[in-house]
């Protein structure tokens, strides 16, 4: 019985399989070079990174987690303003301190979603702007959508959350005592926003899709990697043809104005539920494939290595993981007998979170919080419960989200070298005084 290649994991397994045995193609790489990445990945869980240091040490000037070196600067190449009080600068990004969501609603203001930046953000013009849809996948030869034409196609409109895979990463090392390479996310790589564009499949049916296609490649504008004397090219990663006619979205617009030169402007992916690098900034072109693809992105970065994942790998990662996180800052101090409300946010790839229970001694006793939001898949739920501390001195906060699916998070989270998909309870210190 043939594969359900519309099931992701089945997927998966399938374009391993045929890129061990030659028959997947790379994209935009030699194929020798690819299998030297791919080769490296295996043996040492990242793509040359581990001169970076850990997870815990890394800061500007140092190796991001795509592998691109970045200048010794203190603010990546963004264009918008990065006031301290709103981010910490991360190399080439920008994490938002998730105290300054407090208040702000369940979008993301624009002024306070986070940059995933490789390199730095480049300045497009959308009259200029167009995108390429080509390949051996098509009926016809290459087709060329403007910035208009893309937006004279039937709009969808999404509330949905964009999460970088190594959300969370920082606490593979101050939590589990484990080393792990890449950018130092705490928990401020997450933003929800509303999205507004055109189906990336009625672009892709407009195009002349054929039954043949197999992998879609969206492409970015930025400039190209460079790492370890090798040029991975510009930012693509490929996805599964039965994911890209499903509900991913091509947005131009972003919480209902044009979107921002930093969040992908003019024109980016949107792929609900998925590790950030599926959704593409800047798309300038899609290649439609009869064949499986690979690239460094899908190959050596954003799959699971180290001694708890299988000896070559996981599949290439696609889903997004569990998590909370308390809208006040690290290592608060708290008056004792004084009540405040503790605030933070729940959100799951796989399923609406429907409960979130509340620690406030360090995980011994739990309490379940006031859920502000319906819970919807795509997006996080506002949370709080009014806490009176009594005791002075060092406390632990926990939060932790249950999904429809049943999952909960976990106490613990099994270790990978790049220190994605972080999905524990995190232990939130303060001080009570």
């Amino acid at each position: 019985m043939p594969l359900d290649l519309s099931d992701e994991s089945q997927y998966d397994r399938a374009r391993l399989r045929q890129w061990a045995r030659g028959r997947a193609r790379s994209s935009g790489v030699d194929r020798r070079d690819l299998l030297k990445l791919f080769a490296a990945g295996a043996a040492a869980g990242s793509l040359g990174l581990g001169a970076a240091g850990t997870a815990g040490a890394v800061t500007a000037g140092d190796v991001t987690a795509a592998g691109a070196t970045t200048a010794a600067a203190a603010a990546p190449g963004t264009v918008k303003p990065l006031p301290p009080e709103l981010f910490t600068i991360r190399g080439t990004n920008a994490e938002t301190n998730f105290a300054a969501l407090r208040g702000t609603g369940q979008l993301t203001p624009l002024d306070r979603f986070f940059v995933r930046n490789h390199t730095v953000t480049p300045r497009l013009d959308a009259h200029d702007w167009r995108l390429k849809v080509w390949g051996d996948a098509l009926a016809g030869g290459p087709v060329d959508f403007s910035y208009d034409r893309l937006r004279a196609l039937p709009a969808v409109e999404r509330t949905l959350f964009i999460e970088c895979a190594g959300n969370g990463r920082s606490f593979y090392t101050t939590q589990q005592g484990q080393q792990v390479t890449g950018t130092a996310w705490t928990l401020g790589a997450i933003g929800v926003a509303r999205w507004h564009g055109a189906r990336l499949s009625d672009v892709l049916k407009r195009a002349g899709l054929t039954r043949a296609a197999v992998d879609v490649l969206p492409r970015g504008l930025d400039d190209e990697v460079v790492t370890n004397g090798v040029n991975l090219g510009r930012v693509r990663r490929p996805l599964p043809v039965s994911k890209a006619l499903d509900d991913v979205i091509l947005a131009y617009e972003m919480n209902g104005e044009p979107l921002p030169p930093d969040h992908g402007g003019p024109v980016r992916v949107v792929v609900p539920d998925w590790i950030g690098i599926s959704s593409i900034k800047w798309v300038g072109d899609i290649e439609v494939s009869g064949q499986p693809l690979y690239t460094p992105w899908n190959t050596d970065l954003y799959r699971l290595f180290g001694p708890d994942q299988p000896p070559q790998g996981s599949a290439p990662l696609t889903r997004q993981t569990l998590k909370s996180a308390f809208e006040l800052e690290h290592g608060a101090t708290v008056p004792a007998h004084r009540t405040r409300l503790l605030t933070g946010r729940s959100w799951s790839g796989a399923a609406p979170v429907h409960r979130v229970e509340v620690s406030t001694d360090g995980g011994h006793r739990w309490q379940r919080a006031r859920l502000h939001d319906a819970p919807r898949r795509g997006s996080w739920v506002r949370w709080s419960l009014p806490w009176t501390p009594r005791a002075t001195g060092p406390t632990a906060l926990l939060a932790r989200a249950t999904d429809a699916t049943g999952r909960t998070q976990p106490a613990t989270t099994a270790h990978n070298t790049q220190g994605y998909l972080f999905d524990a309870v995190v232990h939130h210190q303060v001080t009570v005084v």
